[in-house]
């Protein structure tokens, strides 16, 4: 490996794997950052073996993959320690399309695992907030097998289990995904709701905002101690609604802009050229909004940064 970004394409054939093994870091951590890292912990790793040991290993991409599941497993384990240190609500890192943007990402260099991730419906912020409740074991027997096809043998010396009691865990997560997603709008309902929220929000109307949201509606923000974020979800109608427009008022002018998170449509507020929030949005088949996810940890908000409009 030549540098901190692993091989290149010309050096190791298992650099073809790397868009695979982030795809599926991404959704067992719920991190860009660290699924980042696991990959490149995999990647360490691969090159660690001597030269013979490699030769021998028939399927490189599962192996990477296998080691991939297991760093991600570690963590996800860690991760519940950490979780209960957290200041406030914790939502999972969104990750932005960057040709939507008019600039280039600040500091976006070629290979931005961002660019990596492949936005179907198990990236969409509702499936990752459910992934996040499952234990860790659940998770990673879940999304390896239902998600992408890894046989329950392979699972099992992932988790340390039998593939029987994997068999039961992924089982139990996909009741868990079955009882936790309720139908939802389409895409282009769901674009237009945005929409109508955004110009809704942007005027301070709450009326047409409660008028977009579900009776049972919840509001989570992440601020990580970092920046000013609800500490506790805001629910019901009204409450939301006049929570919104508490903050827009104390922002004066909200610079919001229709953007795809997580492979659905949301929003992003700026300061200028500073990316403060993401927002994600559950939306019910009526069009209305069940849930927002308001990302605002700079922590978590570092794949948006973006250039000044040019």
């Amino acid at each position: 490996m030549t540098s901190t970004d692993g091989p290149t394409p010309g050096d190791d054939p298992v650099e073809s794997e790397r868009r695979a093994l982030t795809n599926v870091a991404y959704r067992l951590l719920g991190s860009l950052t660290e699924a980042e890292d696991a990959v490149q912990e995999a990647y360490a790793r691969w090159f660690e073996l001597p030269a013979a040991r490699r030769a021998d290993i028939a399927a490189p991409g599962a192996w990477l993959t296998t080691v991939v599941s297991r760093v991600c497993l570690d963590q996800l384990r860690s991760a519940r320690v950490r979780r209960e240190q957290y200041v406030g609500e914790w939502i999972p890192e969104p990750v932005p399309v960057r040709a939507e943007w008019d600039a280039p990402p600040a500091g976006s260099a070629a290979g931005d695992p961002a660019d990596r991730i492949t936005l179907d419906e198990s990236v969409e912020m509702a499936f990752l907030v459910v992934l996040d409740a499952m234990t860790p074991a659940e998770r990673v027997a879940f999304l390896l097998h239902d998600v992408f096809r890894v046989p329950f043998g392979e699972i099992a010396e992932i988790v340390g289990r039998s593939p029987g009691a994997c068999r039961e865990l992924a089982s139990a997560g996909r009741r868990r995904i079955g009882a936790a997603r309720e139908r939802g709008a389409g895409a282009p309902r769901r674009a237009a709701v945005v929409r109508e929220f955004r110009q809704a929000w942007q005027a301070k109307d709450v009326g047409a905002l409660a008028r977009l949201l579900d009776g049972s509606v919840e509001a989570v923000a992440d601020g990580g101690g970092r920046t000013q974020a609800s500490p506790v979800p805001v629910r019901g109608r009204a409450q939301v609604a006049g929570f919104l427009v508490r903050l827009a008022t104390r922002a004066g002018v909200l610079d919001l802009r229709e953007r795809t998170v997580n492979g659905q449509p949301g929003l992003v507020a700026l300061d200028g050229s500073e990316i403060l929030s993401v927002y994600a949005f559950d939306i019910d088949d009526t069009g209305r909004i069940r849930r927002i996810w308001a990302v605002r940890n700079p922590d978590k908000l570092r794949p948006w940064a973006v250039a000044p409009d040019r």
